[in-house]
């Protein structure tokens, strides 16, 4: 199946905000296998096939940095399409917040996953995507050394598009805070 996202992050494009990103991505067995993520107007094209790393204009994207959570800038997105999921996702924004350095939102989930492949980021979380949205840049973040789950640290977020994908022990972190999204 391919999963294909031609204008990721519509918003921004409507405003003239240049997060914008075009994703295509093959999955066999409902798993991605090759993936591509594009933004055009930042002059970026990032490429993954299974097994055989991640790249970013060409060049190979290595495991980045080990970082403690307490120094780590975290992608996310906030459920806008569906304020249902606010609930859920409103303590789990607040315990981010508290526990890492940052958070950023670009809008544009295939590139929040991208650039946490390439390190821009050290991890990325939401809630409701759609499998176009995370299929090609959840095997960028793979094949560059992080781990993807879903919020219960399943294997279900292709469906559900619950997604936490970061490096590994950021990803620890973001599994804590989805578990017990209301402990202090």
């Amino acid at each position: 199946m391919w999963a294909v996202d031609p204008l990721d992050g519509t918003t921004n494009y409507t405003r003239g905000f240049p997060t914008v990103g075009i994703s295509v991505a093959l999955l066999e067995d409902r798993k991605p296998v090759a993936g591509v993520v594009l933004a055009p107007f930042l002059k970026l094209e990032l490429t993954a096939a299974s097994g055989h790393g991640a790249y970013m204009n060409g060049e190979r994207l290595h495991a980045h940095r080990a970082v403690e959570p307490s120094s780590a800038v975290v992608a996310t997105g906030f459920p806008f399409r569906n304020k249902a999921l606010l609930d859920r996702y409103l303590p789990v924004m607040r315990r981010a917040l508290e526990r890492f350095e940052d958070l950023r939102r670009a809008g544009a989930a295939a590139l929040d996953l991208a650039w946490t492949a390439a390190g821009t980021f050290d991890g990325f979380f939401e809630l409701g995507l759609n499998t176009w949205d995370v299929a090609a840049g959840a095997l960028l973040v793979m094949e560059a050394g992080g781990r993807v789950t879903d919020w219960s640290g399943g294997d279900t977020w292709i469906e559900s598009g619950d997604i936490l994908a970061a490096t590994p022990a950021i990803h620890e972190a973001l599994l804590e805070l989805a578990a017990h999204p209301t402990e202090r």
